[in-house]
């Protein structure tokens, strides 16, 4: 969530990066600095389970380190006798900490590498095995399942299984191969992109937001925060204002070791002005921007054009992947695991 001015943790596996990805970061600043600098998850959307050596382990920093942290606000649970923590500060926290070696910058970097490199290879057609886990956690019985499933045809890919879940307790699953194609088709609206500069250089701050709080997005941009969710909802407001058909609609970014980092994804689909479906992918952009300086034509393509690492579902921006018709007032838990077959 906030720092003033964005779904888990990555792991020890990135540490061999290190050496690599510590270009361009900020200056290293005082823990109580850095902290002082977000807002905080509020108490309404957070959820404190990640103890505190796991907190350690994420910031690369010591006991005294995380004392220093709560007494400059960084809001905890004691359970058990241990301080629990919400993983969306942690990972703010990290991402701006300017020391290079935290997990969270280490994943960021790693996950935007190919950001810099030439955009052809992320126009070419994409195959993916797509495996997905829906879980209901408090559930009440055998129910049917509604699961927003790949949509790859609505930008020239395809769908190969992806049979519906059948009506089940506790869980379910869904498998399909999925292929996804890149294309450019740039904005030719030049009020879209107007509206879409704007968006960029008004100084909101990319975070690690639960996804829950990304569907109040007026409460996070007013924190002067953004994610893709929010993001995305926001900024299709601003196009149907403008008089465009616009809806923010979710996906998967995959393609990010073999699988270990597939992330929840949203961006907006809106028709230009040749009557083209085109999808601008903001929060990409943004973040492509912060974390690599040579990575223009990937920001280019995100505005507008699609890519083949961006597989589209039927949810809406702020709708879940899955529910179950049980009855339960839990969310249905949705683990995606995607892997590249081609």
């Amino acid at each position: 969530m906030a720092v003033k001015g964005a779904d888990s943790s990555a792991g020890s596996f990135f540490l061999e990066e290190q050496a690599v990805l510590r270009q361009d970061v900020t200056p290293e600043q005082p823990w109580e600095t850095v902290a002082k600098s977000i807002e905080f998850i509020p108490a309404k959307y957070s959820h404190k389970t990640h103890p505190e050596s796991t907190a350690q382990e994420m910031l690369r920093c010591d006991s005294a380190d995380i004392d220093r942290l709560v007494d400059a606000g960084l809001p905890f649970e004691v359970r058990a006798g241990l301080r629990h923590f919400d993983v969306n500060d942690l990972y703010n926290l990290g991402m701006y900490s300017g020391r290079g070696n935290t997990q969270p910058e280490l994943a960021f970097r790693m996950l935007f590498r190919f950001a810099g490199r030439p955009v052809d290879d992320l126009l070419r057609e994409k195959s993916w095995d797509f495996r997905v886990t829906l879980e209901c956690t408090a559930c009440e019985g055998e129910a049917p399942w509604r699961f927003a499933a790949p949509d790859a045809a609505r930008f020239g890919g395809r769908l190969a299984g992806g049979a519906a879940p059948e009506p089940s307790a506790r869980s379910a699953s869904y498998e399909a191969t999925v292929t996804t194609v890149g294309a450019r088709t740039p904005l030719l609206s030049a009020q879209l992109r107007g509206i879409t500069r704007d968006y960029l250089d008004s100084g909101y701050r990319w975070q690690m937001i639960p996804v829950a709080m990304q569907a109040d997005y007026d409460l996070v941009h007013a924190l002067g925060a953004t994610s893709c969710i929010a993001a995305s909802l926001l900024l299709a407001e601003r196009f149907r204002a403008a008089g465009y058909r616009a809806e923010a609609k979710r996906g998967w970014f995959c393609g990010v070791l073999g699988g270990a980092l597939d992330l929840p994804h949203a961006c907006v689909e809106v028709v230009d002005d040749d009557g083209a479906l085109k999808t601008v992918d903001i929060a990409k952009a943004q973040l492509a921007a912060r974390l690599s300086p040579n990575t223009a034509d990937f920001q280019e393509l995100c505005l507008g054009s699609i890519y083949n690492k961006v597989i589209p579902s039927t949810a809406s921006g702020n709708a879940p992947f899955g529910h179950h018709e049980c009855g339960s007032r839990e969310p249905v838990q949705v683990r995606a695991d995607i892997r590249s077959t081609s």
